[in-house]
């Protein structure tokens, strides 16, 4: 696309919000448009009338589909082929984790959590106000394709396992308490992201962690060679002990925050930035030399925070054992803010889950919704980096 045509896309985008106030259904529903359209032409190996000896069929108009979402009813117009062998996926996945958070709030509504904004928030959504029979359908069939999921066995090693939790409000007993939903993303050596794992734990313990990491070895998981996440006590614990065999990488943005509490309120920002610059380095005898310079520097104005980076900072070196081109995936769990970002986009709409059954149903709903987009993109890292990094390693050794 052009600047010009990105300009022009632009323009239209906001004269559609501007002159309509429901502007943002009529964007998702042009987005959604072209999607079908581009699957059209990729089914085809062709455009509309386009002329081209690796085309595969030709168009025949349109049927109509609604589909139903939190802006509202969205009317689709999907292609056909003459053959009739064209079809999309695209509503099944968009609606996966739409379900979810229906039958979240629909069950909200049966139990009488905030009756009267749930009815509304429903009926809006949905048409109609849901029946306890029909909140069971919904929650049957779905919960059902999510055990699949959740359950399937992992038969590919998985040598970088990222870890990370956030929590969510749930209701338990009448009492609203925060519940830890607990993430685990592994890097096969196709070089791709699959989530493994989602589970909602009362909190970060080190008997909860264990359990996650002990059930994800018993479907399977293997050949875990680095560990990263954040420096909780009860997870670093966790991997220790029922992943021995793996380095830990602590997370190295968390290390930053922490840095945090050492500083008093009023500091400059150069101390931390030029801490920051560390993970940066080439390998890691530069980031020591600059750790040294950086230490001599800040110790008589800041000796709290240079004591502490000096007891603690090893932990977030560690991935410079790995080939360079790996260091900007896999020293933080950053990849998995995307996640996050979503997971919290949707829960934000419920914000007290009425159990916690609900709370795992819509996480693992957008769980398999995600992993699939990852399972369908281009790899993540070239993991023959690592291959090459590994041989070259032996090589020295010997």
């Amino acid at each position: 696309m052009t600047k010009t045509e990105s300009k022009t896309a632009s323009a239209a985008v906001k004269d559609i919000l501007l002159s309509n106030p429901d502007g943002l259904h009529e964007v998702i529903r042009a987005v959604m448009q072209e999607v079908l359209e581009a699957e059209m032409d990729e089914a085809l190996s062709a455009s509309k009338s386009e002329r081209t000896p690796e085309r595969l069929g030709y168009r025949s108009g349109y049927y109509g589909r609604t589909l139903v979402t939190r802006v509202g009813k969205l009317e689709l117009r999907v292609p056909q082929d003459r053959a009739g062998r064209f079809s999309t996926d695209l509503f099944e996945r968009y609606q996966r984790s739409e379900r979810a958070l229906v039958a979240t709030l629909a069950e909200m509504y049966v139990q009488g959590v905030s009756t009267r904004k749930v009815k509304a928030i429903t009926e809006e959504l949905c048409g109609h106000a849901f029946s306890a029979s029909s909140i069971s359908a919904i929650n049957k069939r779905l919960d059902e394709s999510l055990k699949a999921f959740a359950e399937r066995p992992l038969l590919e090693p998985f040598p970088y396992l990222i870890l990370d939790a956030r929590y969510e409000k749930v209701r338990q007993a009448g009492i609203v308490m925060s519940q830890a939903v607990l993430i685990a993303v592994g890097i096969a050596w196709d070089g791709r992201r699959q989530i493994l794992a989602v589970e909602v734990a009362n909190r970060e313990s080190r008997s909860a962690w264990k359990d996650f990491l002990v059930s994800l070895k018993a479907r399977g998981l293997k050949g875990v060679e680095l560990v990263v996440s954040d420096d909780h006590a009860g997870l670093v614990a966790a991997i220790g002990e029922v992943i021995p065999e793996a380095a830990w990488q602590r997370c190295y943005v968390h290390f930053l925050r922490n840095a945090l509490d050492h500083l008093p309120r009023k500091h400059g920002d150069d101390c931390l930035q030029e801490l920051r610059w560390l993970y940066d380095r080439r390998d890691l005898t530069e980031a020591r030399a600059d750790l040294a310079t950086w230490l001599a520097k800040w110790s008589a104005r800041y000796p709290k925070l240079t004591n502490w980076v000096e007891e603690a900072i090893d932990s977030t070196l560690t991935f410079f054992r790995l080939p360079r081109q790996h260091h900007k995936h896999l020293k933080s769990t950053n990849m998995l803010e995307r996640l996050n970002e979503e997971i919290r986009r949707r829960t934000y709409v419920v914000r007290i889950f009425p159990n916690a059954e609900s709370c795992l149903r819509l996480v693992r709903a957008l769980a398999v919704e995600t992993n699939e987009n990852w399972m369908e993109a281009n790899r993540y890292i070239n993991m023959d980096d690592l291959r090459e990094h590994k041989k070259l390693a032996l090589r020295q050794a010997a």
